[in-house]
């Protein structure tokens, strides 16, 4: 009679092979999946800048077409000014926006881009403006939304 008390289990070859091959899906994968969380953030960005845009439209309709100034900044969609402002039916926002790199959105009224209303912008991925991936509201896709 023979002794069947052989112990079972993975050699190491075949552990090897097995990380080898998830290595090389991994290879493959992750950057695709990368690729795909950046072009989020920036579709999330927009998406924050839209919205930003509409509720400065809606205070611009209390407003008589005014919109805030940048030195009375975008507090004014959030909080009644301290002085009397009887046109103010907000709050117009929540709470500010950031964009998907959690940095605070930059408003100027009256914009560089658009001259003839606002500019709202985010610093993109790399958070210094005036950089190749910054993400304004004049871009093209930006402008079909609003």
């Amino acid at each position: 009679m023979k002794n069947n008390n052989r112990r079972r289990g993975f050699t190491l070859m075949e552990v090897l092979l097995v990380l080898g091959i998830l290595g090389v899906i991994m290879a493959m994968v992750v950057p695709r999946v990368l690729g795909r969380q950046q072009h989020a953030n920036a579709d999330a960005t927009r998406v924050s800048i839209g919205g930003l845009s509409q509720a400065l439209k809606l205070y611009a309709l209390d407003h008589a077409g005014s919109f805030p100034s940048s030195s009375e900044g975008l507090e004014v969609l959030i909080r009644q000014p301290s002085r009397k402002d009887a046109s103010w039916k907000g709050p117009y926002l929540d709470k500010m926006p950031k964009d998907a790199w959690g940095e605070a959105l930059q408003y100027r009224y009256p914009g560089t881009h658009n001259t003839d209303s606002f500019d709202i912008s985010s610093a993109g991925p790399d958070r210094r403006h005036g950089t190749a991936d910054d993400i304004g509201n004049w871009e093209e896709r930006m402008v079909s939304q609003n």
